[in-house]
């Protein structure tokens, strides 16, 4: 069953963690999932490590489009991504919608920011824990957690079983349609 349909958007800021885009940004594609980079003002950003990459547009552009899921990548990115209203609004409407939110390492900063991980169950990088936890979320370590249209994970190391458990739920939904 591939993805065709599905709308995905990906949020970008400066240093971004390069393999936390590119890894779950490939394997959507495998599965003909439509992945759009979405940044916060500027058209090209530097992941870390230094891998360049452009924007399809930006997040004040996309705040009405209807995603089936949003990614937030680590790194330095999240606490930029965070200060923007266009992103977080993105965020809140996925939220609502019952997308999909998938969240790795330092990514759960846009959640708290969103507001929208209150008697959640989810993980992140560990120094961040104390941020979700004032949040109202309950932490936990693990590789991945999936609580409802949420998916967390906490480091690069985790990539496998996140992009597993977002194209699992992915094709869950799409049966239940």
């Amino acid at each position: 069953m591939d993805l065709k349909n599905i709308q995905a958007a990906i949020l970008l800021g400066p240093t971004f963690e390069d393999r936390e885009v590119t890894y779950p940004y490939y394997r959507l594609k495998e599965d003909y999932v439509n992945v759009k980079l979405l940044g916060i003002g500027e058209n090209t950003y530097t992941g870390k490590y230094g891998l360049p990459l452009a924007v399809d547009g930006q997040c004040v552009d996309y705040v009405n489009t209807k995603f089936d899921l949003v990614i937030i990548p680590g790194g330095f990115a999240p606490d930029k991504i965070r200060a923007s209203k266009e992103a977080l609004e993105i965020v809140r409407k996925a939220n609502t919608n019952k997308a999909i939110i998938a969240s790795i390492c330092h990514g759960a900063w846009v959640l708290v920011s969103a507001n929208i991980i209150s008697a959640k169950t989810l993980t992140c990088y560990e120094n961040i824990k104390d941020d979700c936890i004032n949040a109202g979320a309950k932490w936990i370590d693990k590789e991945v957690v999936v609580d409802g249209n949420l998916v967390t994970s906490r480091k690069p190391d985790d990539l496998p079983a996140f992009c597993r458990e977002i194209i699992k739920l992915l094709k869950s939904n799409l049966v239940k349609v």
